[in-house]
């Protein structure tokens, strides 16, 4: 079959203004649904958008409920720190999740998976991710961002009949869209796809980093850039690729600091031919494409978080009780005693915004896609520091190894290693500082879509005349719905019993942070995207108010259904709105009483080596080689190291 020869040129120099545009195209610019957390950052607490809470409706909470019941007998036999040493999952293992029908969790009946909805899916990750964080991320990554997601949300019918069938008997699938120097900017992606010329396909070439379970995967959903020309509208196009195709070579299979059993590769593909129906959606459709898989997959991370948290607060509980310092239990010194609350309080709040985020995805009223970004941002942020603050508790026995406590006779509690998993969360499917901005771009979509010409230094006259009296209408209409609220009534929200004050509470913070947000705008006007400072903060403002909401409706709804739990739920509740509102305290105080200014001139003289003497007096032991290897498109020289799992 005859092809065009590839063009290794067609990524052309991407300036910043060229990068952002490219994202901002990928982006769902719509709200055709309503959002709590956008509501919350435009300082309107709607809180019918969340209470009272829904529920799956009964035949998918039995069908949940049989398949967590098997899962957990399943997870109970799994020896976790095998995984840790031999730095795999056993093919057993694998094989088992396949008999149970997890592969295909997510996967509709008809399609031969089990049908599960987010919430169950994400409570089938907590409870596989406490057994083995290797083996929730090789099943997270599998459905979460693998094939099934995008081919469920944007493959045609023969496309979802061919693979996801495939994918829910268990063959294993991974996301390609990472490069060596290409992450979350994909305005510079590298990897083409090249039309034949009778049309009927494509040629793949390009080099892929961070492939999780690319070293074992059956089908691969590849990204790669479409050049333009007759016929083809071009730009990054999303494809369904077999793992074990010709040209497809695994190079390397990448190890880290934590999760030891994820099967993580370089992957190079050197004219790989893919035929046309395996395009998934049309071409220049594959970020956006990637970025509405993760508006839910992003959920399996904080699903995660909370296994780690629920595991957290039992050993703290156990240890804290059973370890004596100075003649107390060192739970009842009150140094530990707050590390404790924390981690309890803050697992409930996980929880509570997981399962809220869950329900409003499988109830499909929301748009979620505000929510899912909080929920992985905020869980990530907090797992971390439950897990270093329960490594704290655990003194020197935290810092030890699960092998080597159990080879002297104590219980091998892996706390050092919850630390070391935990730390990629903060890194998978958006940084938490691209989190920051992904966020606050849609925080600040109602003021971009009135004041973006205004802004704009290549709008012309007319168009920001025009602009400025649409946004003198908006903001004559909105900023008097900001003074006042239920906030101030000291009768509202009774019905939350003794978590009404911190309802109220939420309901002025909001309002207080859209005139916060609004004074950034008027300030800074354009330079308002650079500020990064000012949006993460008012950005994790928005994120504590979402967590607070989401505890206290919980709180509630437990009071009422499970009344063995008695004031429990109250309590935790309560602590940890006051912790948050701590948090968010200082986070107001930051917007205007800052370092940015003088840390972003330090950095800038540190990167123009006005400080090199500060490096004086030390070695570095790195191994030698480029800070960035090349991922010149090619036939690759090494072994591949692909390989099938069970």
């Amino acid at each position: 079959m005859s092809t065009v020869e590839p063009d290794t040129n067609t990524t052309p120099e991407v300036d910043e203004r060229r990068a952002r545009a490219v994202a901002e195209q990928a982006r769902e610019s719509e709200w055709q649904r309503p959002s709590f957390a956008k509501e919350l950052y435009l300082g309107r607490l709607r809180l019918d958008l969340i209470h009272p809470l829904t529920r799956p409706e009964e035949d998918a909470r039995r069908r949940g409920e049989d398949f967590l019941g098997s899962l957990r007998t399943f997870c109970e036999g799994i020896d976790s720190q095998r995984i840790e040493r031999e730095e795999r999952i056993p093919d057993e293992v694998v094989n088992g999740l396949r008999e149970l029908g997890a592969m295909g969790m997510k996967i509709p009946v008809e399609y031969g998976g089990l049908g599960l909805g987010q919430v169950y899916y994400n409570r089938a990750l907590t409870l596989v991710g406490s057994a083995s964080p290797a083996i929730g991320a090789l099943l997270s990554a599998h459905q979460s961002i693998g094939v099934p997601q995008p081919v469920s949300m944007f493959g045609t019918e023969e496309q979802k009949r061919r693979f996801l069938p495939r994918c829910a008997r268990g063959d294993i699938s991974a996301f390609l869209l990472t490069e060596p120097d290409v992450g979350s900017d994909p305005a510079r992606l590298h990897a083409t796809a090249t039309p034949d010329e009778d049309g009927d396909g494509y040629v793949l070439d390009g080099v892929k980093l961070w492939t999780t379970n690319g070293v074992v995967a059956d089908l691969l959903v590849v990204m790669a850039r479409v050049p333009e020309g007759p016929g083809h509208r071009g730009g990054v196009t999303a494809f369904v690729v077999e793992g074990d195709a010709p040209g497809i070579t695994v190079e390397r299979r990448n190890r880290f600091m934590g999760l030891r059993g994820l099967e993580n590769g370089l992957t190079r593909l050197h004219r790989v031919r893919v035929p046309a129906e395996n395009r998934i959606g049309k071409e220049g459709h594959g970020l956006r494409i990637a970025l509405s898989t993760l508006n839910t997959g992003r959920l399996s991370l904080p699903a995660m978080c909370v296994g780690a948290g629920k595991w957290a607060t039992k050993v703290a509980r156990e240890w804290s009780r059973e370890r004596v310092q100075w003649g107390r239990p060192v739970g009842r010194h009150e140094e530990v005693a707050k590390k404790i609350s924390y981690i309890a309080a803050t697992t409930y709040a996980m929880e509570a915004m997981l399962d809220l985020a869950s329900q409003m995805a499988d109830d499909k009223r929301n748009d979620i896609r505000i929510e899912a970004a909080i929920a992985k941002l905020w869980a990530s942020e907090h797992a971390y520091t439950i897990a270093d603050e329960l490594v704290q508790i655990r003194g020197g026995r935290g810092f030890e190894t699960a092998d080597s406590l159990a080879a002297r006779g104590e219980r091998g509690v892996p706390a050092e290693q919850l630390l070391r998993d935990l730390r990629i969360n903060r890194i998978f499917e958006g940084s938490t500082e691209i989190m920051h901005l992904l966020i606050a771009r849609e925080a600040v979509d109602a003021h971009l879509s009135v004041a973006g010409d205004i802004i704009d230094p290549e709008a012309d006259r007319a168009d920001k005349a025009r602009a400025l009296a649409r946004a003198s209408g908006f903001y004559a209409r909105w900023l008097p719905t900001l003074a006042v609220g239920q906030g101030q009534v000291p009768s509202a929200f009774t019905g939350f019993g003794p978590l009404a004050a911190h309802l109220r509470y939420v309901e002025r913070t909001c309002r207080r942070l859209a005139r916060s947000t609004f004074y950034g705008m008027s300030r800074w006007q354009g330079r308002m995207e650079v500020k990064q400072g000012f949006l993460a903060r008012i950005v994790d403002i928005g994120a504590e108010l979402f967590a607070m909401s989401a505890v206290i409706v919980r709180a509630r709804d437990d009071v009422e259904t499970h009344p063995e739990r008695g004031s429990g739920p109250f309590e935790l509740a309560d602590v940890f709105c006051r912790q948050s509102r701590l948090r968010i305290d200082t986070l107001f105080e930051g917007l205007w009483s800052n370092t940015d200014t003088v840390d972003g001139k330090l950095s800038r003289r540190l990167m123009d080596d006005a400080y090199t003497w500060l490096e004086e007096g030390v070695v570095d032991p790195s191994l030698p080689g480029p800070l960035i290897s090349p991922s010149v498109p090619g036939p690759s020289k090494e072994e591949n190291q692909h390989r099938r799992m069970g």
